[in-house]
C-alpha cells in the first residue's frame, strides 16, 4: 500500500523526554494513533489504544512503525509526559503551514473552561484556555492555558505573541479590553476591536454619556442596521460609528491609535408587542477605522467562536472528559482543538461532528481525506 504523506510533521518533531533505550513505542507513534482514534470517535486512552491495536494497516499509510499498539497506560504515561510549551508551538506553526489569514479578517479571542478537569479529591481547578479563533474559516490558530494563579489578561499578549495576525482584527469581550492587549496588537501589525464594560469605568461611563436612544432615529454619523427573524423572534441589530474622539476627551489618549467608537444596538422581539422587546447596548472602541456595516458583521463573527466551544463540548465531548492528571488534561485539549480544525475543514461530506466522526470509524478513506484537509 502506497505511504499518505503525514500532515502532522510538526507534531512528530517534538522531542521524546524518555530514556532512548527504553522506549519500545515512539512518540509519533502514540500521537498519530491518539489523533486518528479521537477523529474515529474515541474518547479515552482504552479506545485510542483499542483502535491502535485493530487499523494497523491504514496507521502504516501515515508513517506508523508498524509495532504492536501500546497499552492505554503506556498511551496516557507518554501523552502525559509531552511538553505542553513544544505541543502549543507545533499546533501553531501546523495551522501557519496550512492557513493564510486575509488581510482584515476577524481573529477571535476568547477563553474556555475545561469543565470535566476539575478534581474535588485533589481541589485541582478545572483548565482554562485562550484560543484564537480564525472566523472566516472557521478553524482555531492556537491555545494557551492560563495559569492557576493568573487570568485571561496575562495570557492572551503571551498568545497574540506566538501567532502572526498582521492585517487582521481582533476582537476580544471586556475581560481583554487592556491597553497592554491593545498595545501588543498594534505591535503585532494588527487592529483591534475591543467590547468596553465597568472594568475600564472611566471609559465606559464617557459611553454613557454620548449615546442616547434616540441616536436610533436620528444619526449624524455612520449607521447600519440589519434584522432577522427564526424561531417566532425578531432580532434588529444596529452599529452606529463615531470617529469624533474629542467626546472621551482625555481617554481618548490612553489607548494606542484609537481611531473608532462603535455603539451596537440590539432589540429581540419575542413576541407581537413591542412591549415583550429585549433591548442591549454594547460598547466598542478600535484602532481601525471601521464602517458602521464592518462594526457589526466583526461583533458578529467574534460570536461564531461560541460555536467552537459548543462543537467541542457536544461533538468531541469536553466537558465530559475526566482525564485529569498531570498535563494530559491540556494536551488532550491540544489534541482535540486539532480534531475539530480537520473535521470542519473537509467540506465534501456535509454532516455535523458527531456524525463526520462516525463516518471516520466507518470509512477509512473518507478518514483519509480528512487527515489531509489541513495539510
Amino acid at each position: 500500500m502506497t505511504e499518505d504523506k503525514s500532515p502532522f510533521m510538526h507534531f512528530f518533531s517534538i522531542r521524546d523526554i524518555r530514556q532512548e533505550g527504553k522506549v519500545e513505542h515512539t512518540l509519533s507513534d502514540i500521537i498519530l494513533i491518539t489523533i486518528c482514534a479521537v477523529l474515529s470517535g474515541h474518547d479515552t486512552w482504552k479506545g485510542i489504544s483499542d483502535y491502535g491495536r485493530k487499523q494497523r494497516d491504514f496507521l502504516l499509510r501515515f508513517g506508523f512503525s508498524g509495532k504492536a499498539s501500546p497499552s492505554a497506560d503506556t498511551i496516557a504515561r507518554v501523552m502525559g509526559t509531552i511538553s505542553t510549551k513544544a505541543l502549543q508551538k507545533a499546533f501553531i506553526e501546523w495551522m501557519k503551514s496550512c492557513h493564510e489569514l486575509t488581510d482584515g479578517e476577524v481573529v477571535a479571542i476568547d477563553g474556555k473552561t475545561l469543565r470535566g478537569s476539575y478534581n474535588r479529591a485533589t481541589d485541582q481547578a478545572a483548565i482554562h484556555m485562550v484560543n484564537a479563533f480564525a472566523t472566516a474559516n472557521g478553524v482555531c490558530l492556537g491555545q494557551s492555558k492560563v495559569n492557576s494563579k493568573t487570568n485571561e489578561i496575562t495570557e492572551i499578549p503571551k498568545l497574540l505573541e506566538l501567532l502572526d495576525i498582521s492585517g487582521c482584527l481582533i476582537t476580544i469581550d471586556a475581560m481583554g479590553c487592556q491597553r497592554k492587549i491593545a498595545q501588543k496588537i498594534i505591535n503585532k501589525n494588527a487592529d483591534y476591536l475591543l467590547a468596553v464594560k465597568a472594568n475600564q469605568g472611566k471609559l465606559d461611563k464617557a459611553f454613557d454619556n454620548y449615546y442616547r436612544p434616540s441616536m436610533l432615529q436620528s444619526f449624524d454619523g455612520d449607521s447600519y442596521s440589519s434584522q432577522e427573524k427564526s424561531h417566532g423572534r425578531l432580532e434588529t441589530r444596529c452599529a452606529l460609528i463615531n470617529t469624533d474622539l474629542s467626546v472621551l476627551g482625555d481617554l481618548a489618549y490612553d489607548w494606542p491609535e484609537l481611531k473608532t467608537m462603535g455603539i451596537m444596538v440590539s432589540v429581540r422581539q419575542e413576541g407581537k408587542h413591542a412591549d415583550e422587546s429585549d433591548i442591549s447596548v454594547r460598547y466598542y472602541i478600535s484602532s481601525k477605522a471601521l464602517t458602521a456595516k464592518e462594526l457589526h458583521d466583526a461583533t458578529r463573527s467574534h460570536w461564531l467562536i461560541e460555536s467552537m466551544h459548543w462543537q467541542l463540548d457536544v461533538g468531541l465531548k469536553e466537558d465530559a472528559c475526566r482525564i485529569r492528571v498531570d498535563d494530559r488534561a491540556e494536551v488532550f485539549a491540544r489534541i482535540r482543538q486539532m480534531v475539530l480544525n480537520l473535521l470542519k475543514q473537509e467540506k465534501s461530506f456535509k454532516a455535523g461532528i458527531q456524525r463526520k466522526r462516525m463516518m471516520c470509524a466507518m470509512d477509512q478513506e473518507y478518514l483519509a481525506t480528512v487527515l489531509g484537509s489541513l495539510s
